[in-house]
């Protein structure tokens, strides 16, 4: 696994913006090299500053989005359009404003779906769409994701995998149903770690000062079923992506600042 690296920001709205263009570039770079790329997204207040500023950026058009597979880390068990449901706000902030193919969107099942209420059986289907689309060539039971989008909860929970749960201690599904979250709702799906660690980059969110406590446990040697965001890597490159406030108890011999 890599070594994390971090960049800082001055502030959250430069955090989104400087993600968004490393972001494009990192896609049209895969698209140019393999033809295609593909990436997980993130939802939460990060996230979907991220895809917003994605949304209003003029260097979005380098983009072939009819060449993008779209996955997602996690989602909460919701009805189809449910507001709280990271597709809903993803589509919301970026997703209806460009031609994505709708075959290669992948949103994980919603609660009123085939499934019903049985959560494990939606997170078993994923994990299958997953395996399906994985390649000889992918180190797990999914695909070799170009990056692989996380935010930094403030109890450094990553996608639904929430300290000392269940969840963030699988070591063999790529997919699980998470029960009794700490934060609502209580039911979702999520990627484990393994899954999160076949990824080729990782990158994770975090701007805000409530977030400051999680980034510096996580970075400070914190086994990850106490913080789940330190067992977040990727196989070539763990990037944190930090506002100001986000990093402020991390030592500043730790990150070279990004940005004035």
């Amino acid at each position: 696994m890599s070594t994390p690296q971090l960049v800082v920001h001055r502030d959250k709205e430069l955090m989104a913006e400087a993600a968004a263009a490393r972001l494009i570039t990192k896609i049209v770079d895969a698209q140019a090299s393999r033809g295609h790329a593909s990436v997980v997204l993130t939802g939460g207040r990060n996230g979907n500053a991220l895809l917003a500023a994605l949304a209003k950026a003029p260097a979005r058009d380098a983009i072939d989005w009819g060449r993008l597979d779209l996955w997602w880390g996690d989602e909460r068990y919701l009805p189809e359009g449910h507001p709280d449901r990271n597709y809903t706000q993803a589509r919301e902030a970026l997703l209806d404003s460009v031609p994505v193919d709708p075959a290669r969107v992948h949103p994980m099942p919603a609660s009123d779906g085939p499934y019903g209420a049985d959560v494990d059986a939606a997170a078993a289907a994923y994990a299958a769409e997953l395996a399906k689309a994985a390649g000889p060539e992918d180190h797990a039971e999914v695909p070799e994701f170009d990056v692989l989008l996380l935010g930094v909860g403030p109890d450094a929970h990553v996608a639904s995998l929430f300290p000392e749960l269940p969840a963030v201690r699988e070591t063999e599904r790529t997919v699980v149903g998470v029960h009794g979250a700490p934060k609502p709702p209580p039911t979702r799906i999520s990627l484990t770690l393994p899954a999160i660690r076949a990824a080729r980059e990782v990158w994770l969110l975090a701007a805000g000062e409530d977030k400051a406590e999680a980034v510096a446990i996580a970075l400070s040697g914190a086994g990850e079923v106490q913080a789940p965001a330190a067992g977040a890597q990727g196989r070539a490159r763990t990037l944190w992506l930090l506002d100001s406030a986000a990093a402020a108890d991390l030592p500043r011999s730790m990150y070279p600042p990004a940005s004035p």
